[in-house]
This record gives C-alpha cells, sequence and structure tokens, in this order.
C-alpha cells in the first residue's frame, strides 16, 4: 500500500515551520502535522489567507497549534524580520514548500527574476537566518525540506543571465529554480555532514497535484484558454493535494528518511502514488554547480551559512 498520513509518527513537543502553508500541498501538509500533535509556524505572504487556512485546520483538529509569521520570498527585508522573530525558537524541521510557477516576467521587490527570486533566493536566505534556530541537540536530527518539482529535470542553471533578462521563456524559468531547489538541499546537506551538524536535508517533489499553483500564471497572464486546460488537466490527471502533500510530510517526520535524498510520488510517471526515494537529474548532482550556486546565492542575499565546504571524504 505504500506509506500514507497514517504513518506520520506522534509530533508533539516539535516546533515545524513550513512557507505557503496556507493553500495547496503546505495547507494539507499543516493539517496533517497539527493532527499528530506539531506546533506548525505558518509562514506565509498574506496573514489574512493564513488565518483562514488556520481556521479551516482548526474546524478540522481542534487543539491544533498553530502560529502565522509573515513571510513574502520575494521580499529580503520580510525574509530577514521572520529570521529576526524566530531566532528564540527551537525549530526541529523548516519546510521550504512557498513557490510561484510559469507565471509572466516580474522583479521581486529585490530586483530578483521572480521565479529564482521566490523558490530559490528567498528559501536559501530563510534557511540561512534560521540555521542557529534549528534543533540539533536532541536525539532526532533537525531537518530541512526542500520542495522542488519533477519540472527540475528540465531545468539548467544558466549563470551568465540567472535573472532571465537577455531572454524569458516561463518554463525554463521555472525549471532552473526547482534544479536550484534540488542542488540547494543537497549542498546543504554536504555542509551539515562537514560540520558533524546533527541535521538532515532533503529534497522533495508533489507529482502532479490538484492545487491553486498550476492557475497562477494562467491568471496573470490573462489565458482564459490554459485556466481552462489546467482546470480539465487538474480534474483528469492529478492526484489530491493531500496525496501530494506525503513526500513533504515523508522527508519531514519519517524516521528512514535520509539526508542527501529526494522523495516523490513512486506512481504512474512519479506524478502519482505514495512516496519513494528517487533519482534526480544528473545536473542536481554537479557539485562544482551547487557550490557555485551557493556562493552566488549568498552574494545575492547577503546571507552567509556558519558551515564549512564540503569534504572530498563526505
Amino acid at each position: 500500500m505504500g506509506w500514507t498520513a497514517a504513518d506520520v509518527p506522534d509530533q508533539h513537543d516539535r516546533t515545524i515551520v513550513i512557507t505557503g502553508a496556507n493553500s495547496g500541498i503546505g495547507l494539507e501538509a499543516t493539517r496533517e502535522l497539527a493532527r499528530n500533535g506539531a506546533r506548525v509556524i505558518m509562514a506565509c505572504r498574506s496573514v489574512e489567507r493564513a488565518k483562514t487556512a488556520a481556521r479551516d485546520v482548526q474546524a478540522e483538529v481542534p487543539d491544533a497549534d498553530l502560529s502565522i509569521a509573515r513571510c513574502d520570498l520575494g521580499d529580503l527585508e520580510s525574509v530577514r524580520a521572520v529570521g529576526d522573530g524566530l531566532e528564540d525558537e527551537e525549530i526541529d524541521v523548516l519546510i521550504n514548500n512557498a513557490g510561484v510557477m510559469a507565471v509572466p516576467r516580474s522583479e521581486t521587490e529585490d530586483g530578483f527574476e521572480t521565479q529564482f527570486g521566490v523558490n530559490h533566493l528567498g528559501h536559501f536566505a530563510l534557511t540561512g537566518l534560521l540555521l542557529d534556530a534549528l534543533a540539533t541537540g536532541g536525539a532526532e536530527p533537525a531537518r530541512v525540506v526542500t520542495v522542488s518539482s519533477g519540472v527540475h529535470e528540465r531545468g539548467a542553471i544558466d549563470f551568465d543571465d540567472l535573472q532571465s533578462e537577455a531572454s524569458y521563456d516561463k518554463w525554463d524559468a521555472y525549471a532552473q529554480s526547482k534544479l536550484a531547489n534540488v542542488l540547494f538541499a543537497y549542498e546543504l546537506d554536504r555542509r551539515f555532514r562537514s560540520d558533524g551538524r546533527n541535521a538532515r536535508s532533503m529534497a522533495v517533489h508533489p507529482g502532479y497535484a490538484n492545487t491553486r499553483l498550476q492557475f497562477r500564471g494562467p491568471e496573470q497572464s490573462g489565458s482564459t484558454l490554459r485556466k481552462a486546460a489546467m482546470t480539465v488537466l487538474n480534474a483528469v490527471v492529478a492526484q489530491s493535494a493531500e496525496m501530494g502533500a506525503l513526500p513533504t510530510l515523508y522527508a519531514a517526520t519519517a524516521p528512514e528518511a535520509e539526508g542527501g535524498a529526494y522523495y516523490g510520488p513512486g506512481g504512474f510517471m512519479n506524478m502519482r502514488g505514495t512516496p519513494e526515494r528517487q533519482a534526480s537529474s544528473d545536473r542536481s548532482d554537479d557539485e562544482e554547480t551547487a557550490r557555485k550556486l551557493w556562493d552566488v546565492s549568498r552574494e545575492l542575499t547577503g546571507v552567509t551559512y556558519d558551515l564549512p565546504e564540503p569534504t572530498d571524504e563526505i
């Protein structure tokens, strides 16, 4: 049958931060984590939407322990405020979940191409700012789970045009940002191990899940045809958001989940089904690219990590 939400172990006395917790797989992950006793900090761009989502969870899980932190991943000032606000917390799991997909070109508050800025750079900054808050002193390793996409397989990191200023294709930009997610997750795990830190980093993808994510691009571009096509695809092909959240839940909670791994649905074309460990793209395993991306991300965000570079022995 495979691993399901019924297999989530007890999460009492654990604090979990999840970005984009107000909708889609982020909301479903929040629901299941709260159901199993976790204290969940919902890091969301819109406080009002987060409050609505929290009420939705509490209607089903009356004793859910939820709090809200305003976090706009497209604004480094907002991300730094979250880091400051949570610096005294002991965070057991950070789930880098929020994202945008295939939107018309625009820029973040800091002048980054939106998909690269929100999906990768915002999470790179947030993770670095919360690094000292990760609860690494217990028996259970702290975890950082970064949500990528199967589309990362078509991605390439264009260091000569990271912000897609010379040319822009919304799907190429999305694929680049999702490849960056996997490269970051793997590099972070290598640095955890070099440091001997009691922490794991892993990447996941949800397969094709029925969420609002697919509609943001068509809505922003004003394409009623694409919006209609997405409605049909979501109805015919997609699995539920609850199923799409399973790889995230597995990586965040399963004792056997390993650092430096990539988890996704094991069913039809890796788009549906229960989670399993999978192989990511060859480009995602390129350690030289990962280190260069790390250095560039540090320069762009101004966020540094107190972690050593990986050694050859790892």
